[in-house]
């Protein structure tokens, strides 16, 4: 039965909620409990759960699930995922009328909601195609997806200015705007480090550490980081918060790592426990954002929002989100440079933080992206 405003969404390409994962999955965690707040029925396309009897239901949201357990393995993943939104796309286009679709890499699947008279919105992860980590074929299938996505779709919905103006010139379109949300902490987590998983709990705030939170891969310029911290001369620690992509690329970065043993890196792996992790934000010395390719990030803006330095890559993407209260680098020497002169000087650089807290409150708040969302809801005729 649909919601008092009569409409209904399906969100799709994500593993699912509640989000243990990443960007995506936190985005259509926060969406579509507001919408289900606002009367709309919202369904989420969830991956097979490790658990017996997975909730059918979470926060007023419904949840439907593919019924096929992820694999392990990278290749098989990516095939797992093509299939899995293939499914999601099928189920949903049968059970409402908007089919919000996160990335275009199924894009070889997108034609199935018009086959049920459906609308689809498409909201790509950036320029996918751009990503290093995808071999060459990959990069020019995903060339094609992003094509077959702007002819299939109703709507591109573009999380940040510059990825709209690429669709709008490149494909003669005019793509929605909604950025992502962030949420605003409204108090300090006290220092706990129980609450850290044990493997680093020697990590702490004083004296303090850089902190790195992101998938380690390539586009998020983690060798980049490590690279420019193993060369320069700062003592705090390097604290990186995500789990790599590959083994390839993890050899990588620990080759550069053990140039110099004697500098303090820290790998965490994962952390998904919220209060853990901003537990880490908020005291950590600066925050170093390496995102390149995808758009608005969203852990760029909570880390806003916890009134830290930041220093972030220097792409059109960051430097929409952030404008003036963060410091950018280049590359790993530019990096080092900018660690460096931080790292000698931080009361010269403690206004920024106000500045990223100040812009993040005004221009990427939750309230106002829902609205938007529900408005384009809205103008889909039943």
């Amino acid at each position: 039965m649909k919601g008092k405003n009569n409409k209904s969404i399906a969100i799709v390409g994500s593993r699912g909620i509640p989000n243990c994962y990443g960007g995506f999955e936190k985005f259509t965690e926060y969406l579509s409990k507001a919408l289900s707040k606002k009367g709309i029925l919202v369904w989420v396309s969830c991956e097979k759960s490790h658990v017996e009897n997975p909730p059918k239901e979470y926060f007023g949201v419904k949840l439907f699930y593919f019924p096929v357990k992820p694999p392990s393995s990278t290749l098989a993943r990516n095939l797992y995922e093509f299939i899995y939104d293939g499914y999601s796309l099928l189920w949903a286009a049968r059970k409402v009328d908007v089919i919000c679709m996160l990335g275009y890499s199924a894009a070889f699947w997108f034609f199935i909601p018009k086959l049920f008279g459906k609308k689809l919105w498409v909201n790509p992860d950036g320029m996918e195609w751009k990503r290093s980590k995808f071999n060459p074929l990959i990069r020019f299938l995903l060339k094609v997806c992003e094509k077959l996505a702007v002819f299939w779709a109703d709507e591109i919905v573009a999380d940040s200015n510059a990825i709209k103006r690429y669709f709008d010139s490149h494909y003669s379109i005019s793509a929605q705007f909604i950025p992502y949300g962030a949420r605003i902490l409204s108090k300090k987590i006290s220092w706990d480090s129980e609450k850290l998983p044990e493997r680093i709990r020697g990590v702490t705030p004083n004296p303090s550490y850089w902190l790195v939170v992101a998938r380690l891969e390539p586009e998020n310029n983690i060798h980049t980081i490590v690279e420019a911290y193993v060369k320069s001369n700062v003592e705090k620690p390097l604290l990186v918060v995500g789990k790599f992509t590959s083994s390839e690329y993890k050899a990588k970065v620990m080759d550069i790592v053990n140039q110099k043993p004697e500098k303090q890196v820290i790998f965490a792996g994962g952390i998904y426990n919220f209060e853990s992790l901003n537990m880490l934000r908020q005291n950590c010395f600066a925050y170093i954002h390496g995102h390149s390719v995808g758009g608005t990030n969203p852990s760029l803006l909570e880390i806003m929002g916890m009134k830290t330095v930041i220093l972030a890559h220097g792409n059109p993407f960051n430097k929409e989100v952030c404008a003036d209260s963060a410091v950018y680098f280049e590359d790993a020497d530019d990096l080092k440079e900018k660690l460096e002169l931080v790292d000698s000087n931080i009361e010269d650089f403690l206004e920024l933080k106000e500045k990223a807290y100040q812009r993040v409150r005004k221009e990427y708040s939750w309230d106002e992206v829902v609205e938007d969302y529900e408005s384009l809801i809205q103008k889909v005729e039943s």
